[in-house]
């Protein structure tokens, strides 16, 4: 008796390490990038760039006409005002190279916030489909990240969201269309 108290939680420890999880895998950013709320966030994107890229050339332009007239009035300038316009062309360059670099954060930024409608949306699917499905997990194959997935254990389950979200399947897309004669 005491022996079997002993081996039956092993057994059962055994049984269970044994059965495996069923789980799911998409691309999540192939999926991504098929919403309509992603196409949006993109033209938006390439608004706001194109926006800070006018506004930056502004500078670089403001800066390149200071730099001309310095050149052509060096000879002329007494010390004090070569100073002066020495000073002010640094200024115009550290502010061009603050701006650049104070767009790259706010650009990189705005993707997020335009993006995370996407994202919610792709994420509720998931969850949907794993909870209907039963997967203990449904993993990103983005990256490489999973060179092998067993297909025993593991479904692709990306015509499943694609389906969810109201985007055309693989399949809807590859059925034959009839030739109209």
């Amino acid at each position: 008796m005491r022996r079997l108290s002993f081996i039956l939680p092993f057994l059962l420890f055994c049984a269970m390490s044994h059965a495996q999880a069923q789980f799911g895998y998409i691309s999540y950013e192939q999926v991504l990038k098929e919403l309509p709320e992603y196409a949006q966030a993109m033209q938006d994107l390439a608004a706001l760039k194109a926006k800070y890229e006018a506004e930056a050339q502004k500078g670089e332009e403001e800066f390149q006409r200071k730099f001309v007239d310095f050149l052509q009035g060096q000879k002329d300038f007494p010390q004090a005002i070569m100073q002066k316009r020495q000073a002010e062309l640094q200024t115009l360059m550290d502010n061009g190279v603050a701006f650049r670099l104070k767009s790259q954060e706010l650009i990189a930024q705005a993707e997020k916030d335009m993006l995370q409608e996407a994202r919610k949306r792709l994420d509720d699917a998931l969850h949907e489909v794993g909870a209907e499905l039963g997967y203990g997990y449904i993993l990103n194959t983005d990256g490489n990240s999973c060179p092998y997935i067993n297909p025993v254990v593991g479904a692709d389950v990306t015509d499943i969201v694609r389906k969810k979200l109201g985007l055309a399947t693989a399949t809807q897309e590859e059925e034959p269309k009839l030739v109209e004669k």
